[in-house]
């Protein structure tokens, strides 16, 4: 299993972020993270890249505990970086090369691959951003430097993408694009991040429900029945409910949030 949590707490500062989390993610899954903005899910996906340490709780990657003892250890370290992927929402955070291919060359040379230069040019030709191999990162429009962003990570050649509100900023042809890219790279395992309901099927199989409060998860299972479960979606806070009364019977409405 690349990740296994049980009974896992997050804190930032004197604040619980995260509760009584327990899954595991099988290797080739496709799992979305989903609940409102605030829930923990950019946390989760932090904690999982070994960014934040857990309060309590077990994180273990691939049989191991995925702590600061292991991330010291050099040949742990290298080989969970060159495994393990996260894609910022904010990309601007990611991108720090003075031109778009030597964006993309720093994951593999820090890695000290050989074929540097080829992965270079495929990734790029992949997200359609090797017109601007030589211009800056920080010229671009947001959706362009999410395309460098990933090209960038997949040049690394993981085995597990992190992916936080990955459609976020891009066009329907550069998101479609994206979701194409996932379909036919089924050796990666995909943990990704949203709270747009209509992302959801696209770009998983399996679904982890987030409250709105730090406590166990609301629902893990496929998508289609999580979708026709309103109940749940209006206690997650992705939907509300509308009373109405007609003709002495109350009818209920659901109302979906769909975006912020």
């Amino acid at each position: 299993m690349p990740f296994v949590l049980e009974q896992l707490s997050v804190r930032l500062g004197d604040r619980d972020v995260l509760a009584a989390l327990s899954f595991a993610i099988a290797p080739k899954e496709r799992v979305v993270l989903l609940g409102i903005n605030g829930c923990g899910k950019t946390t989760l996906l932090k904690l999982l890249d070994g960014l934040l340490p857990p309060a309590g709780g077990i994180l273990r990657y691939d049989g191991r505990a995925l702590d600061g003892l292991a991330l010291g250890e050099p040949a742990f370290r290298r080989r969970f970086r060159s495994e393990v992927v996260f894609l910022f929402q904010n990309v601007d955070a990611m991108l720090f090369n003075p031109t778009v291919a030597d964006e993309i060359a720093f994951g593999p040379r820090q890695l000290g691959c050989t074929d540097v230069e080829a992965r270079v040019e495929q990734y790029a030709k992949l997200f359609d951003v090797d017109a601007w191999l030589k211009r800056p990162p920080f010229e671009l429009s947001g959706g362009e430097k999410k395309r460098v962003a990933l090209a960038a990570l997949l040049a690394i050649e993981p085995k597990v993408l992190l992916l936080d509100e990955p459609t976020a900023g891009l066009d329907p042809a550069s998101s479609a694009r994206f979701v194409d890219f996932l379909d036919h790279r089924e050796d990666l395992t995909v943990i990704a991040s949203t709270h747009n309901l209509s992302m959801v099927a696209e770009l998983g199989s399996r679904v982890l429900l987030l409250p709105p409060r730090p406590s166990a998860l609301l629902y893990d299972g496929p998508p289609e029945s999580l979708l026709d479960n309103q109940e749940l979606l209006v206690s997650s806070g992705l939907a509300h409910r509308h009373e109405h009364h007609h003709q002495g019977a109350a009818h209920a409405h659901f109302h979906v949030h769909d975006g912020d």
